[in-house]
């Protein structure tokens, strides 16, 4: 069992946790993620690392309902755990990383966790960082306090216009390039749609952009290729050869289709569970 060590609730349906697993602490790297089963009998779901404490051996995870196991792993409680946490795994970032210069991470929801360790390493480095954040409400934004401590500045985009610029993060990001500033690359973590639409501000202006692909996922190791995307053309793998990929050459059309293959599934079985069913 990996015990929970902390708990926190981010918005009504993102949850932080705090989880021993020393081994895992001990070699995980930004860009990296576990996969964990809530029950003995459940399925698999990846989960980012969103960071890590080696000498206290913990490892940071955040989970957004979005299903049936999604929903059961944000009920759980300090004290209680996972009955299975592999990982790490997927290759990390630093490779693809700049070492100097100004990058920009751009977070959408849920995506800002995964940025928030990148950030810490960029500006480990000496890296100029500027992050942008966006949610489609106020009181969905998570980690941004968190964020700033490894940022130089931070920028917030809502939907709704609750917080910051009232639109989109593209629109923040398209404010930065419009005004000439300085930008070696362009890390952006979110919604397919929102990474589709950062790679295609960032396409005409040349400027180098990843994005963490995060497709359905069943062991993590490339053996089931359920998490098959096309790269410039070319069949990869977003466990093994991934996640982050370059923006301009991966096939977003086809991520959006498959995305939405299971969309009718998973809300009938997170309403179940939010009703009991879960339990079952």
């Amino acid at each position: 069992m990996f015990k929970i060590a902390e708990r926190r609730d981010l918005t009504p349906v993102t949850k932080l946790f705090r989880v021993q697993a020393p081994l895992v602490a001990r070699k995980a790297q930004p860009g990296q993620f576990v996969i964990v089963r809530v029950r003995e009998q459940g399925e698999r779901i990846p989960l980012t690392i969103a960071g890590y404490d080696r000498e206290k051996g913990t490892i940071t995870v955040v989970v957004q309902e979005v299903g049936k196991t999604s929903g059961l792993a944000c009920r759980l409680e300090e004290g209680q755990g996972f009955p299975d946490l592999a990982g790490p795994l997927g290759r990390p970032a630093e490779p693809l990383l700049i070492k100097t210069g100004r990058a920009i991470t751009v977070g959408g929801g849920f995506g800002v966790a995964p940025i928030l360790p990148i950030a810490g390493l960029l500006r480990q480095w000496g890296v100029k960082v500027t992050s942008i954040i966006g949610a489609r409400t106020a009181d969905l934004l998570i980690l941004e306090d968190e964020l700033a401590a490894v940022s130089d500045e931070v920028l917030v985009a809502t939907d709704d216009g609750s917080r910051g610029t009232h639109g989109f993060v593209t629109q923040v990001l398209q404010d930065l390039i419009d005004k000439g500033q300085r930008i070696d690359q362009v890390i952006a973590i979110g919604p397919m749609a929102m990474m589709r639409a950062v790679a295609g501000v960032t396409q005409a202006p040349g400027l180098a952009t990843l994005v963490s692909v995060d497709p359905v996922m069943v062991d993590g190791t490339g053996m089931c290729g359920a998490c098959r995307l096309t790269v410039a053309g070319e069949v990869k793998f977003a466990c093994v050869d991934g996640p982050l990929f370059d923006a301009h050459q991966v096939d977003f059309d086809e991520q959006v289709r498959r995305g939405k293959m299971y969309a009718v599934e998973e809300k009938r079985a997170l309403e179940a569970c939010r009703c009991g069913g879960g339990h079952q």
